[in-house]
């Protein structure tokens, strides 16, 4: 499933290149082909992501006009220069000179909704690393009270919102805390830690269209080793990395499953609560 960075990455190329101006809105698929007509020819006013959920909000005369979109584990956002269609398209968005298009395939939602509706989804997200707005000192008091491990806390939506497995991970790692720390335990100073290492990393992703998670000294470069090879993610640490030799201190990486997801943690560079 994409991390939050990919969904701010598509709703920047989104306000690049369809905002402002009339766009054509067509569902190819059919099935999202009464919402479509709605909206089509109207303007784009902004996208927004927050979290893993991509908000398509249009200047169209009809109340229900927010695209909430959440592309689960298979869906992919395509935008690029104009092309002849492919595949199974639920939605597609032409810009008025017919120079961009973005192709929207199998994603979990692609739903028509009101105002009062995205008040309702945005009230349940928790914040989010890369939102300006964003209050960390919210998510604190509940986070602290909490008797469940910050492993299964940071993929909670509830709380973090748009951190996914590879960031839950890394960021652990990086910081030296154990997945199995209860939140109860976690010190202030090791959220607000936790919380900027969040920040840093995932507006890296934005930027670069990838996850990069290792310092300078681990780079292959400066360790002489070869690249790594995952389309999940870059140079990363422990993610997908079980039984192989930590950058670090050389113990093989451990892996276990945690609510359905794959852990994966250094026992030496973090040491488990007492």
């Amino acid at each position: 499933m994409p991390e939050g960075h990919v969904i701010h990455r598509l709703a920047h190329q989104l306000e690049e290149h369809f905002r402002e101006y009339p766009v054509e809105v067509s569902s190819p698929q059919g099935r999202f082909h009464q919402e479509a007509q709605q909206l089509n020819g109207s303007c784009l006013h902004h996208a927004e992501a927050v979290g893993k959920h991509l908000f398509l909000h249009f200047d169209a005369p009809v109340s229900a006009h927010i695209v909430h979109i959440h592309l689960g584990l298979i869906g992919k956002f395509r935008i690029g220069p104009w092309h002849e269609l492919h595949g199974q398209v639920r939605l597609r968005l032409v810009d008025h000179s017919h120079t961009w298009v973005a192709d929207l395939h199998g994603p979990q939602w692609c739903r028509l909704i009101t105002e009062e509706e995205y008040h309702g989804v945005i009230a349940k997200l928790g914040e989010d690393p890369l939102h300006p707005g964003a209050q960390p000192d919210r998510i604190w008091p509940p986070l602290h009270r909490s008797s469940r491990s910050i492993g299964a806390l940071l993929m909670d939506q509830k709380f973090f919102a748009g951190v996914g497995n590879i960031y839950r991970a890394e960021t652990l790692f990086r910081l030296g805390i154990h997945p199995d720390l209860p939140g109860k335990q976690l010190s202030y100073q090791q959220f607000l830690d936790l919380w900027h290492d969040l920040v840093v990393l995932m507006s890296d992703g934005v930027r670069q269209g990838r996850i990069d998670t290792v310092r300078p000294e681990h780079t292959p470069e400066a360790m002489k080793r070869p690249p790594s090879k995952d389309d999940h993610g870059g140079e990363v640490y422990v993610y997908r990395r079980a039984g192989q030799p930590c950058w670090v201190c050389g113990t093989p990486i451990q892996q276990r499953v945690l609510q359905g997801r794959n852990l994966f943690w250094c026992p030496h560079c973090q040491e488990p609560p007492h």
